[in-house]
């Protein structure tokens, strides 16, 4: 819905100051695969790495978003879309800041991290935590397959809801062939490689 009386301000610091005072280029690392993938852990190990080097980094975790901004919605087609439409629009605020923005969400549909990646523009930074069902499901850190599985949880990704895996991201996490360690040092190798960092 668009307000012809609603008017975008000019913020007096720009963009690029704020870019210049951070010394590195923002982007959003947006981390997507199944539940138990190990999406938050390598999120966190990959702010962890960055925030030691001097970064200006913040990390939107899903189920921390659906305490607070998301609590509103489900866990319904609609509802997942605009899960991801309100994130993006959160973590483009965080890059105009200056900031390394890293996203934890499953984000299972395709055509909902394709707008993400449109709104993002070049700054947009698709990794895939790419971890087989079986493990996940063998992982189930909070139990989620097991009730999933049971029918206690409808539209549960990759069990009764799809998962449409990314095609060609930025980054290719093969979570049963690495470390925690070694995934988040591919990430930052990406960063460094393409002068992001």
């Amino acid at each position: 819905m668009s307000n012809d009386n609603i008017v975008w301000h000019q913020a007096s610091v720009s963009h690029n100051e704020r870019v210049e005072r951070v010394g590195h280029q923002p982007v959003i690392l947006w981390y997507t695969g199944l539940s138990g993938s190990g999406k938050s852990t390598i999120a966190n190990a990959v702010d962890r790495k960055l925030f030691e080097m001097g970064c200006h980094t913040y990390l939107l975790d899903g189920d921390n978003v659906r305490h607070g901004l998301n609590k509103d919605l489900g866990f319904g087609d609609a509802d997942r879309v605009e899960n991801i439409r309100r994130i993006t629009e959160v973590a483009n605020l965080f890059v105009d800041a200056g900031l390394i923005v890293g996203t934890a969400f499953i984000s299972p549909f395709k055509a909902d991290r394709a707008q993400a990646r449109e709104l993002a523009g070049e700054r947009f930074v698709e990794v895939f935590v790419d971890t087989p069902l079986a493990v996940c499901e063998q992982r189930d850190p909070k139990g989620l397959y097991k009730k999933a599985r049971a029918g206690d949880i409808p539209h549960f990704t990759g069990i009764s809801s799809p998962y449409e895996a990314p095609e060609s991201p930025e980054v290719h996490l093969r979570t049963a062939e690495m470390s925690v360690e070694q995934a988040a040092e591919q990430v930052v190798n990406y960063l460094r490689d393409k002068r992001i960092i």
